[in-house]
């Protein structure tokens, strides 16, 4: 197997940073330890680099298969490498829902044909599949809608979610969309999906992961007062995790206006109050996840604009330029972006800088910057945070010991990436 030696990078974990020589041996980390000698290696040199583990976006939607004009497994994994992420979780409300064993394998040999990143899978939850769902063990977690969204997947009622948390295994967390459908509809003709929507949902998922002893992951959570029930059953014990998009964070209500329907997602964007709660809070965040949900500009433009940003390629350099200007650590951003994401959802191998993990690695320069949103990879082709100037720059991308992209360029392949399961060994 090739060998290759990454020379004087500054190397980021959750625990701290050091500068250390990483030698890779095939697809694997096999060393990482100051001046590593390795004949006949091929040298990277990364003095004044940082290393961040390869990305692992928890919460992605392809579009693959059902509405591969907005995006598809090739496209979206091509921005995924982009932007530093060597790792996509995608989620199963397309129109061809992956809902059934049959069509869960079927996307997996999609996936595996199409993607240039590796990537793990959802079922989905609809009213009939309890038990279908909870036979698949290969998924990476089961993704419940308690409120509409994008796609037919809901299960509103409080049996029918009952059923799942009660029948799904305790190995793998309950994704779950918190808006209470209910409220979303009770309070839609005076206000969009205030953020009572957002806590009564919270709430009763924490209650029904409490009562049946299931694991919890909350998407995409946008308030105060969601990160205050997280960090409450933390406290108490319970097994939950959260997730908070880069555009909860950097984004509020106040950008509406100039962004106009390239703004609408669900949930909503919120006001100063709850982005900043949530960037005081981030110790009880388990991870930032994109939900990139991207749809066409003519779409957005219609007369019913669909809810949903693209945010595979803006993540990561977001995140970066935080931490370069000192509202985060950058040990804080591979908790947030590689480690945690691997640990909630069981990826083997995965997620650190270490011996015996995946080469999945991203090398970016502290001292350039980023112009987001030029050229991007993603067929949708816009961005919310297209034109913002960004700190820190990506230099090369490494997928399992091979380059990825290099300077900006993907060079991946079709059929480079691979099906991740989950792994409780």
């Amino acid at each position: 197997m090739s060998l290759r030696l990454i020379r004087g990078a500054q190397v980021v974990a959750p625990e701290g940073i050091a500068q250390a020589d990483v030698l890779l041996q095939g697809e694997w980390i096999i060393a990482v330890a100051p001046r590593l000698a390795a004949g006949g290696a091929e040298i990277i040199e990364a003095g004044g680099l940082c290393a961040l583990p390869g990305g692992i976006d928890a919460h992605v939607h392809l579009r693959d298969p059902g509405a591969t004009h907005k995006e598809d497994f090739t496209s979206g994994t091509r921005a995924a490498l982009a932007g530093g992420v060597t790792t996509v979780l995608d989620m199963p409300n397309t129109p061809e829902p992956t809902t059934t064993a049959s069509s869960f394998a079927a996307k997996v040999q999609l996936g595996e044909s199409r993607a240039c990143c590796d990537f793990g899978l959802y079922i989905g939850a609809t009213a009939g599949n309890t038990t279908e769902t909870a036979s698949v063990e290969d998924a990476v977690g089961l993704k419940l809608y308690m409120g509409s969204t994008t796609g037919t997947l809901l299960v509103a009622d409080l049996e029918g979610q009952r059923r799942h948390f009660e029948a799904y295994p305790a190995t793998q967390p309950l994704a779950v969309h918190g808006e209470d459908e209910e409220a979303v509809r009770l309070f839609g003709d005076r206000e969009r999906r205030p953020s009572v929507c957002a806590e009564l949902a919270a709430g009763r998922a924490i209650a029904l992961a409490r009562r049946a002893g299931r694991r919890l992951h909350l998407c995409h959570i946008s308030t105060r007062a969601e990160l205050e029930l997280v960090a409450l059953a933390k406290r108490q014990g319970l097994p939950v995790t959260c997730e908070v998009t880069p555009h909860h964070l950097f984004l509020t209500k106040d950008d509406e206006e100039a962004l106009g329907p390239l703004a609408l997602m669900n949930p909503p964007l919120r006001g100063v109050e709850d982005a900043e709660a949530l960037w005081a809070g981030l110790d009880s965040v388990d991870l930032v996840a994109s939900d990139h949900a991207p749809h066409t500009l003519q779409e957005k433009h219609s007369d019913r604009p669909p809810p949903g940003v693209p945010g595979l390629e803006t993540t990561l350099p977001l995140l970066l330029d935080a931490a370069i200007t000192g509202r985060l650590a950058l040990t804080e951003v591979a908790r947030l972006t590689a480690c945690a994401p691997a640990a909630v959802f069981s990826l083997p191998r995965k997620g650190r800088i270490a011996p015996g993990y995946h080469a999945d690695i991203v090398l970016f320069d502290p001292t350039g910057s980023t112009l987001l949103g030029e050229r991007p990879y993603t067929k949708c082709g816009w961005s919310p945070f297209a034109g913002r100037r960004t700190r820190g720059r990506i230099v090369r991308v490494i997928l399992r010991g091979r380059d990825a992209a290099v300077e900006g360029k993907v060079v991946a392949e079709p059929g480079w990436g691979r099906f991740l399961a989950p792994s409780h060994a």
